[in-house]
């Protein structure tokens, strides 16, 4: 697993009606120290569509939980001084793998919307959005400099 990156199971809590599952709590060490989010959004992705690859400069940790359908996560560290430095993480989450993940901000990341269905992904990042002076750095999905071809087929 690549340094800094943490995966949370959460608990579904389900009965005759339906489910209720946690996705934040204050009290959990998943969230902790400068892990607190400052806010939080979420993202609807149509079948098949891929968003990748982008990281952040200013000590941002974004927090992605999938509560409906599947997205394949994936993680590039490049960051030089990481004892992880070239490792690439891939995890599958939403229905039927219902995680969190932690993600640190400076490594790359990005999703794919896996399946017949749209994707809602949350995210819970520890940085307010800057509207006039964005921390994002992009390359395009099919980059040469991350070793991930995204038709590959998912391992859960």
């Amino acid at each position: 697993m690549i340094h800094d990156v943490a995966v949370k199971e959460l608990q579904i809590n389900a009965d005759e009606r339906g489910h209720l599952t946690e996705i934040w709590r204050s009290d959990w060490d998943f969230y902790a120290g400068d892990d607190k989010p400052t806010m939080s959004y979420f993202s609807e992705t149509y079948p098949g569509i891929i968003r990748a690859w982008h990281r952040h400069h200013r000590g941002q940790i974004d927090h992605f939980v999938v509560p409906r359908g599947k997205a394949k996560v994936a993680i590039y560290d490049d960051r030089d001084d990481s004892p992880s430095q070239g490792e690439l993480d891939t995890y599958i989450i939403g229905e039927g793998t219902m995680n969190a993940i932690r993600v640190p901000g400076d490594c790359w990341h990005g999703f794919k919307a896996v399946g017949d269905e749209r994707v809602l992904l949350l995210n819970f990042p520890t940085n307010l959005y800057d509207y006039e002076d964005p921390d994002e750095e992009r390359l395009p999905y099919d980059t040469d400099k991350i070793p991930l071809d995204w038709e590959e087929p998912p391992h859960e």
